[in-house]
This record gives structure tokens, C-alpha cells and sequence, in this order.
């Protein structure tokens, strides 16, 4: 049976009902709907923690969670983030972050609880829960740290009694000293905003008087309102069983997760085992013993324990999902969740760009393509924005940017050391040329002339994306020839919306790459009306090819004469860093580069082409140039004076063509600007971008923005 219900935002999402009468969106598995970045095109789902639970229970799905603390250093934070995003790949239903008090956890302080996990949230995407402790703390302050939760977009908490500050637990005047006292206030103050967790302990608590009593205590938060329960560690699948059974017998019903902790190391397991007052089993000491000295050893046997209990534990039924104790660490986590089958890497997106997991952006379904390596900084400069999205069809006035002051915001940093960044950009830079050989080796994967591979740049911290791979050739040429490319999208016509290199989107539908303005509405409507006309479920969507490149004065002058073979098919905006500003494109008009229909929603056009919004990044994409470069060397030295030049002299250009089916031909635009300056020079000796002419005074429908 098809019903439609309507969404959040008044749009209308068809659901087909199954026998047992839940509902699955677009044909999607509770699986793939409740991933830690829940797809905004399936907003009339729930998109609590609790619920994406139940659905995965109801559907027999199982999943995994992965726990981190706060590390001690800035660069540690930046490490740090870089492994949410790794980790997050695999599909982790949460993540959760533990609470210091001797660490300032509820501070602004880029190490700090709090904001290890906001940044989780909003930069990273991922659903998280913040842990929250009694110790040392009154009610009063408490109370603020949920508010300020909250007004980050944190949803969830673990609360904890917390472990004492010295060897016994001190009561704290005005405060709480157990944690059932802090689900009762947390619900008391908060109502049902929060999803709430609490710890259980399946050999009972080493202060509680029995086991009995402490699964008495247990019983009494969840009375209280807890939502679902995370387990300390253990080592044998037995032990956790008998506690699932032993929560029932006494009427605990919510979610029971186990925590999994896989050996990797001797002294971690033994600092692990102190903390928890816990006995190692003597099966495991007889084995680990022997090898302590050697942690590849202990960490190979630590992953086949650990996977050899978690099968027994998931082969029982009686687990819904496995929580990991990752100890900020990766590969034994990642290696036990693979040999599982639990790490699924799926390369489908629910939108083209990376989704933040603030509850306020859930609507947020289109963005400028100019920050397609720099989510995080997008979303931290439109962090105070009440409304998404901005500039759809139509006007793009949106607010105010915000100002990006600090480029070494820790969730913005490069995770390479200065040392690294000079290895691979040159120590020692000679010329512009030396510049175009380090974009020529980001590109192609070759190394470098100091035999060191170019991972990154200042405008992508990442290595290349796979889409990237289809333009290599001709970006390699161009690169070498100083078209410095930042950003680039190719046009692709009919790949599945599942093709793991440039799908998106809910399965079944087909990926498309570019349609001309005009164009695109006669030719998606004749899609719509054969979508409603069939029983089959079709998606479609489509996307621009778009290039996005730093180049000289001298090759811009050329590429504008170029340029006026190819209107209106190429649209173009060229700017320098003091704002002076060619374009074809309507002043305020954006212009889509990605779109999509869906069954039962309405058309999607996710990331746009957007004049307002490219000269707020133009500043952002100039500035780099110094901050994250230029930097690196001396005051005064040739290799800044290099970076200076290119900085104050080059022009950041970008260039949509609105025809996808056919072959794109940006590349030919390209080698004609090239056959142009290879001419003789008298025939660019007018029209200099300089006076916003073309010899001819004419200015590309626009005005040189001074």
C-alpha cells in the first residue's frame, strides 16, 4: 500500500507500508535511513536516537557505536577529528565522548568535552552522545552545561554519577552523588529534548553492596527516563548475557548495549582494568603474558577475542548493537567491525555535500559549490543562520557569511605538521612554476620533485576525491599550465544514483551532469510526468560540469576573449582579490549545478552556482593563499613573495556549462584560451581585465565591481 504524509517542510513523501505496518521511505532499509547522517531528503523521519534504535531493531538491522575521550593537546583535537571522519565512514549509528572533570569538559576550549563533541556534530556529521558527570559539580552548573548542549545541537547525553576525584566518592554540596539523580533533573529541567543513556555494569558495581541491589539501582534510572543502556566492559559473552536475562527478569526492557573492548595493548589493558576494577579472565593472561612486549601481537589477539565474543554475542539475539571502547584509536575497532561485517562503507550520500547532525540544519538542502572541500568551514560562517536553505530559486541575498577571522579553528586545521606541508610544497620555492608543479602532483599522485607525494592543499585538506579521477588527464594539463584548479565537477549523464564515485541520493535513481537553466525545467517536468505515469520507482539527478580555478591576469585576458564564442552555454564569474568582478551570470540569480527528482518530493537542487555567496568565498579562497601557505616561509623570503604575488595578482575564476548531454567543453574553452596566448602578442593587447572591458566596451553583463 502507497500512502503519501507530508513532511516537515509542507512537501509530500510517499511511504509504502509493509504487512507488518512499518514504513520504508523511497524502497530504503532501516539500515540505510538510519545512519549516523540521516538523509535530509527523509525528513519525515524521526531523526531521534532512540527511534533510529527501534527501527533498526524492529528491522533485525544490527550496529555498532564507538566511544572517544577528549585529547590532552590541539593538535591531539585535530587528530582527533580527523579520525571522526575516517571512522564515520564505516556507519556508526553514534558516537559518544567521554567527560573529564580535571579537563574543563564543559569549557569552549578546543579539547574540552563539550566541544570535541559539538564539533562531532556539526562539522563531522555524526550522531553523538555527550557523557555528564556529578563530580564536582552543583546542580546550578550542571544545568548550564545542558543548556549550552542544546543550544549546540547536542541531543544526547550519558549520565554518570562520575568516578571520585581521590579514592572515595566526597558528596558535593548542592549537587548530585548518584546518577539516577541527574536522569530525574535532566528530565525535570529538560523535558524530553534529550535521549538519555545510562551505565550498567554485568558484574555489578565494585561499590554497590551486591549485584542485585546494583541492578535495583539500574532499574531506578531507567524508571527515571533513561532511554537505552551502555554496558562497562567485560571479557567472556556469558557474562553479558546473564546480565541481558537478569535487566528482563526485573522488568528493564529499553535497549541493552554491550561494551566492547579489544586488547591492544598491555599497559592500556592494564590502566583499563585498574579504572574499572575489573579481573582479567586467566584464559587471557596465560595468552597475553607471554607476548607483552609485543603490541602487534597483543593486538592481533585482542581483535580475534574480541570477534570471536561478539559473534557469540549477536549470534544470541539478544543484542541489538555493540558499543566499542576505541581508546582514540582506530585499527583494532575498524578490523573486529569488518571482520563482522558490520563496517559498511556505503558510497552512497543522502546529498552531494557533507550533512551536519545540528537538529536546526536538518532542512538545509542546498548549498554553493565553492565550499565542496571546506564543509566545516561553511558551516561554521553560516553557523548563526536561522533559516535553510538560502538562494533557492531565486533571489540569494542570504545572510551575512560569517567572518572566518581565525584559519586555525582546530576543526580546520590541516592535519599535516608544517614540516609535512613544506615537504610537499616546496621548502624552497623559485617561481610560479614551482606552484603549478605542486597542483600537478596534488592532481596526477605523482611525487614531487623531493621525491614526497602531494596529499593536500590549502583549499582541500583531503586527498582526491575518485570523482576527481575522470577529469585527471585534462586537469593535469591545465595545471601544469597554470590553471591552478581548486574545485571541479564533471558532467555525467545517466550514472545510477548508487555509482560510488558520483551518486547520490535514495537507490534506484540515475545521476546527470549538467542542464542549461531554461532547459532543465522542460526536460525534468517530462521526467516528472514519467516518474507519476509508471508504478516503478525512478529517481533522477542532475549535476553541472563545473570548474573552479587561481590563474594569471595575463590568461584570464585570453580566456575572455575566448569566452564570447561560448555564451550563453558557459557561464562564468572572474574575480581578483580586491573584488573586481566579470561575470555573464544574473547579478542575484543562482545557478543550479546539481540536481535531483525523487519520488513523491519535490525537486532538489543541492548545490548552486551562487554570485553573492562567491564573493564572500572569494575571501576565503584569497586568504588561504597567505595563511596556509605563505606562512609557512620567512618574512621577506622568495617563496612567500612567490605566494604574495600569486595572491595579489591572480584571478579566481569559475566556469559552469549548462549542457550535460554533451560532452563537456570546458576543456575546450580551456585550449583555446591556450592557442590564444601562443598567438602572437598583438592579438591581446586590448581588453585587459584590469579596466572590466573586452576591447570592445563591454561588460559581460555585468558591472566591474570596484
Amino acid at each position: 500500500m502507497v500512502n503519501q504524509v507530508q513532511r516537515v517542510d509542507g512537501s509530500w513523501l510517499s511511504c509504502k507500508s509493509d504487512s507488518s505496518g512499518t514504513s520504508n521511505s523511497g524502497g530504503e532499509s532501516s539500515k540505510e535511513s538510519s545512519r549516523c547522517s540521516t538523509p535530509v531528503l527523509d525528513a519525515v523521519r524521526s531523526d531521534r536516537l532512540r527511534d533510529k534504535m527501534r527501527r533498526r531493531m524492529e528491522s533485525g538491522d544490527q550496529w555498532f557505536s564507538l566511544e572517544f575521550f577528549p585529547p590532552r593537546t590541539a593538535s591531539g583535537a585535530v587528530n582527533l577529528i580527523s579520525r571522526f571522519d575516517r571512522m564515520g565512514s564505516g556507519g556508526p549509528l553514534f558516537i559518544d565522548i567521554t567527560w573529564h572533570p580535571a579537563g574543563d569538559p564543559g569549557s569552549d576550549k578546543e579539547t574540552s568535552s563539550m566541544m570535541i563533541a559539538s564539533t562531532a556534530v556539526n562539522y563531522c556529521g555524526l550522531e553523538s552522545v555527550l557523557h555528564l558527570t556529578c563530580c564536582n559539580q552543583t546542580k546550578e552548573k550542571i544545568t548550564g552545561h545542558l543548556a549550552k548542549a542544546k543550544h549546540l545541537g547536542l541531543k544526547n547525553i550519558m549520565a554518570l554519577r562520575g568516578d571520585p576525584v581521590g579514592s572515595d566518592w566526597e558528596e558535593e554540596e548542592g549537587g548530585f552523588n548518584h546518577a539516577v539523580d541527574l536522569v530525574k533533573h535532566i528530565r525535570s529541567e529538560f523535558d524530553d529534548y534529550f535521549d538519555v543513556c545510562v551505565a550498567g555494569y554485568p558484574t555489578g558495581h565494585p561499590e554497590a553492596e551486591s549485584y542485585e541491589d546494583d541492578l535495583r539501582h539500574l532499574k531506578e534510572k531507567v524508571d527515571a527516563g533513561a532511554d537505552f543502556i551502555i554496558t562497562q566492559l567485560f571479557f567472556r559473552a556469558d557474562t553479558f548475557l546473564t546480565f541481558v536475562d537478569d535487566c528482563r527478569a526485573i522488568g528493564v526492557t529499553c535497549p541493552i548495549l554491550p561494551g566492547i573492548f579489544p586488547i591492544q595493548g598491555y599497559q592500556s589493558l592494564r590502566q583499563l582494568v585498574k579504572l574499572s576494577k575489573l579481573e582479567v579472565p586467566e584464559e587471557i593472561t596465560r595468552v597475553i603474558e607471554p607476548i607483552k612486549d609485543n603490541d602487534a601481537a597483543i593486538r592481533n589477539y585482542g581483535i580475534h577475542q574480541a570477534v570471536e565474543m561478539c559473534r557469540v554475542l549477536l549470534d544470541s539475539g539478544k543484542v541489538p548493537g555493540l558499543h566499542f571502547y576505541t581508546l582514540n584509536r582506530e585499527v583494532a575497532p575498524t578490523e573486529v567491525l569488518r571482520q563482522l561485517g558490520l563496517w559498511i562503507e556505503d558510497p552512497r550520500r543522502p546529498l552531494p555535500w557533507a550533512v551536519s547532525a545540528h537538529p536546526k540544519r536538518r532542512v538545509e538542502d542546498v548549498r554553493p559549490i565553492f565550499w565542496a572541500s571546506r564543509p566545516k568551514s561553511y558551516i561554521y560562517r553560516t553557523q548563526d543562520w536561522d533559516d535553510f536553505p538560502n538562494g533557492r530559486w531565486g533571489n540569494s541575498s542570504s545572510p551575512a557569511f560569517g567572518e572566518l577571522n581565525d584559519y586555525y579553528l582546530f576543526y580546520l586545521k590541516s592535519k599535516s605538521s608544517k614540516e609535512a606541508l613544506l615537504q610537499m610544497w616546496g621548502e624552497e620555492l623559485k617561481r610560479e612554476e614551482s606552484v603549478f608543479e605542486v597542483f600537478t602532483c596534488y592532481i596526477t599522485g605523482q611525487l614531487n620533485r623531493n621525491g614526497h607525494k602531494v596529499m593536500c592543499l590549502p583549499w582541500n585538506d583531503e586527498p582526491l576525491a575518485p570523482e576527481t579521477n575522470l577529469l585527471k588527464d585534462e586537469l593535469e594539463k591545465v595545471n601544469r599550465r597554470g590553471v591552478l584548479t581548486i574545485n571541479s565537477q564533471p558532467n555525467i549523464n545517466g550514472k545510477p544514483s548508487t555509482d560510488a564515485v558520483v551518486g547520490w541520493g535514495p537507490a534506484g535513481g540515475y545521476v546527470f551532469q549538467k542542464v542549461g537553466t531554461r532547459f532543465v525545467w522542460s526536460f525534468l517536468m517530462k521526467a516528472c510526468l514519467c516518474v507519476s505515469s509508471v508504478s516503478s520507482v525512478v529517481s533522477l539527478c542532475v549535476q553541472q560540469a563545473y570548474l573552479e580555478f587561481f590563474t594569471s591576469s595575463e590568461n584570464v585576458n585570453a580566456l575572455l576573449k575566448v569566452l564570447k564564442k561560448y555564451e550563453p552555454r558557459v557561464n562564468y564569474h572572474i574575480v581578483n582579490v580586491h573584488g573586481r568582478n566579470l561575470t555573464n551570470a544574473h547579478e542575484m540569480q543562482p545557478n543550479a549545478v546539481t540536481w535531483g527528482i525523487f519520488p513523491g518530493r519535490e525537486i532538489v537542487q543541492p548545490t548552486v552556482v551562487d554570485p553573492v555567496s562567491f564573493m564572500y568565498w572569494k575571501d576565503e579562497a584569497f586568504a588561504l593563499w597567505i595563511e596556509q601557505w605563505a606562512k609557512l616561509y620567512e618574512d621577506e623570503s622568495p617563496s612567500r613573495m612567490i605566494i604574495k604575488y600569486i595572491h595579489d595578482n591572480y584571478f579566481l575564476v569559475n566556469l559552469v556549462d549548462n549542457d550535460f548531454p554533451l560532452k563537456s567543453c570546458l576543456w575546450q574553452v580551456l585550449d583555446d584560451m591556450f592557442e590564444l596566448l601562443d598567438a602572437p602578442l598583438e592579438t591581446l593587447a586590448d581588453g585587459m581585465p584590469g579596466d572590466g572591458s573586452h576591447g570592445d566596451g563591454s561588460h559581460d553583463n555585468g558591472t566591474l565591481a570596484e
